[in-house]
């Protein structure tokens, strides 16, 4: 950990922000920010927040769906309890979590979901938005077997190779989709939120018939890249489920 990041750090009013109104995260302001700007989450709404720990997302929900409302976080990482919303720690990918999800939920639908889902930095941009890429399209496959038609869906991205392949997948499943950059989003950072409105209730001929995750890696080898049922991928370069590279120049 550098100084200047120490720094900059002590120096973040988000965060100082956070802190002095009992969030865990600064990063509650990004949602607070995308609630302010796109009213996403309703009172009474069912919310699912994927990749939820610290859980300063799930806060911010539970205060936006109050009493009558259902908020559930799922994460790997072992997260405190947060009041007024159920925390389930497993992959939200695994059958096991998700009946957790279904019995949470106590036969109501699921209106939004919400993921500020972000990898484990390496320090390599190209690695670490690779994974990204591949964390933020899983769990959009996740919101389209959960979310009721004309749900909502929010994912964190970082710019960079593929993205483009996420928001056509993401257009294919929503009648709106929108980028936004919130204001607690800090100067250097690449990252973008896609705001997914209105649920359609099939895919749009373009992606009928794929998962996201089949249709962002076919984008991904339109552009060059290779994922790892492909041969000639370096394994020495693998990232998260799949593993991708670039094609070497011939």
């Amino acid at each position: 950990m550098s100084k200047r990041w120490y720094q900059e750090n002590r120096r973040d009013p988000w965060r100082r922000q956070a802190r002095s109104k009992g969030y865990r995260a600064r990063s509650a302001y990004k949602l607070k920010h995308i609630q302010e700007r796109f009213s996403i989450i309703r009172k009474g709404d069912v919310v699912l927040d994927i990749g939820c720990h610290p859980g300063g997302w799930t806060q911010v929900a539970s205060e936006e769906v109050g009493g009558d409302g259902i908020v559930i976080g799922v994460d790997l990482l072992a997260t405190a309890p947060v009041d007024g919303a159920t925390v389930i720690i497993g992959d939200i990918t695994d059958y096991a979590t998700i009946q957790q999800v279904r019995e949470a939920l106590d036969g109501r639908g699921i209106n939004t979901v919400i993921s500020d889902i972000s990898p484990s930095l390496t320090g390599r941009y190209d690695t670490d938005q690779a994974i990204s890429l591949e964390l933020s399209t899983t769990v959009l496959d996740v919101a389209m077997d959960v979310l009721q038609p004309g749900g909502t869906f929010i994912t964190k991205a970082f710019q960079g190779v593929g993205i483009e392949g996420l928001v056509e997948a993401a257009r294919d499943r929503f009648s709106n989709v929108q980028r936004f950059a919130p204001t607690a989003s800090r100067n250097s950072s690449s990252e973008t939120y896609l705001i997914c409105r209105n649920k359609l209730p099939r895919v749009r001929k373009r992606g009928f018939g794929q998962t996201a995750m089949e249709q962002v890696s076919r984008h991904l080898e339109g552009l060059g890249v290779l994922t790892e049922k492909q041969e000639g991928v370096d394994e020495e370069r693998a990232v998260g489920l799949r593993r991708i590279s670039r094609k070497e120049e011939e």
